[in-house]
Order: structure tokens, then sequence, then C-alpha cells
């Protein structure tokens, strides 16, 4: 009986032995894992802008809707002529329908009414040809010796600039961004007496595209920032 007891007093105190030993293994490893740091990469490029869109808007008044309309055609010719000779294909150009308010219906109207009949035009260029619209954009005077005035830029007829070619850029920039990220984990590691580890998870934040500044639209900044955090290591 006694060499039963002692036997089981042994296996007892061996199963303590090792599950110490576990704890104490689990403990240090939970510690381990929680040695961790996160940092952020930023890429960032300039880029010219590859597609333009420019809307060219033009109004007329008149007491007569067929001269009016004659006038408007004149315009809008004289327009296109201009367009196609700067280097725009016409498959680029669009003309919408003419706009034409009668003042006499509008309601609250004064009675003193200069001209009836008022009418918008728009004449839409849609391309690729960013640099030959920028040409044209600096020539617009030579419209006006012609007696056509364009109305200026507003909310409704934006001039837009547009950059379409992020797919092309994306893995290096994603690249660039991840290779900065580490190399402040790194310094981070460092200082800290650390080695960095393996990566425990990473997340890309969103591209964004904006002007480089108000008065370039044509040149973009791109930019992406990516998050990772790194294990650390004694």
């Amino acid at each position: 009986m006694n060499r039963i007891s002692n036997w089981a007093f042994v296996c007892l105190s061996a199963s303590i032995v090792i599950l110490g030993a576990f704890i104490y293994a689990g403990i240090a490893g939970f510690k381990d894992s929680d040695r961790i740091v996160t940092v952020k990469g930023l890429s960032s490029r300039e880029v010219p802008a590859d597609k333009v869109i420019w809307p060219l808007v033009f109004k007329g008044a008149s007491n007569s809707l067929s001269e009016l309309t004659a006038v408007n055609e004149r315009n809008t010719k004289a327009i296109i002529d201009f367009l196609t000779a700067g280097g725009i294909d016409s498959n680029d150009i669009t003309i919408s329908p003419v706009k034409v308010n009668d003042a006499l219906s509008e309601l609250y109207q004064s009675d003193r009414v200069t001209f009836r009949y008022k009418s918008t035009s728009v004449i839409t260029v849609a391309t690729s040809k960013v640099d030959e619209v920028r040409k044209l954009l600096s020539r617009q005077s030579e419209l006006v010796s012609k007696g056509i005035v364009l109305s200026g830029e507003n909310y409704e007829y934006p001039l837009i600039f547009s950059f379409n070619g992020l797919n092309d850029i994306k893995p290096e920039m994603v690249a660039q961004a991840t290779k900065n990220a580490r190399a402040t984990a790194e310094k981070f590691a460092q200082d800290s007496d650390s080695r960095l580890g393996k990566i425990r998870n990473a997340s890309q934040g969103q591209f964004s595209i904006e002007d480089r500044d108000s008065n370039t639209p044509h040149i973009k900044i791109v930019r992406v920032v990516t998050t990772i955090t790194y294990q650390l290591a004694d």
C-alpha cells in the first residue's frame, strides 16, 4: 500500500512539474505575442492627367427665333472648326441640344424685356489629348475675335482633368508604401533593442487622386497608405 502511495505521489509531482512547464511556456509565448509594432507607409507620386472634359458654353439673345438659330449655328461651326484645327478628333466632340428660354412666358417677368429669346449652347470635348486642349484653352481669344464669348467655368459645366491609369501604377505604389512601412518598423525595433519579426496583419488604404494645386488641375497627386503590424522579438 505504501509503495502504491509513493508511486502516486511521484506521478502527481511529475505531473505538476510538467504542467508548470507548459504554463510557463504559454505565458512566455503570450508575452511574446503581445510585443508588436504597428506602422504606416506612404507612397505618393505626381502624374499627368490622361483625360479631360471641356464644356464650351456660349449664350445668345435675340427677339427673333430665326435670327437666334442662325447665330447659334454660325457660332457652333466656328467652334467646331477651332477645335478640329487644334487637333481634337470630331468623335471626341459632342453638341448638346440648344436650350432656349422665352422671357415673355416666364412668370413675374418685367415688362421691360430687352431680348425675348435667350439661348444656351454647349459643345463638350471629352478626349485623352490633354496637351492639345490646354493649348486651345490659351487660344480662346481667337473665338472672341469672331464674336464668340465663352461662358466662364461654373458648377454646372466644369472643366475636368482626370487620371485613369491607376491600375498601371498600383503594384509599384503598394510595394513602395510597404517598403517605407518596414523601414519605419525596423528603426523602431532597433531603438527598442528588439528584432523585427513576421507581419501579423496588414491593410491597404484607399488610393486618393487630387489636383496638385488649384492652378494646375492637369497635374495629379496619387497617394496610398498601408498599415502593417509586425511581431517584435528579442
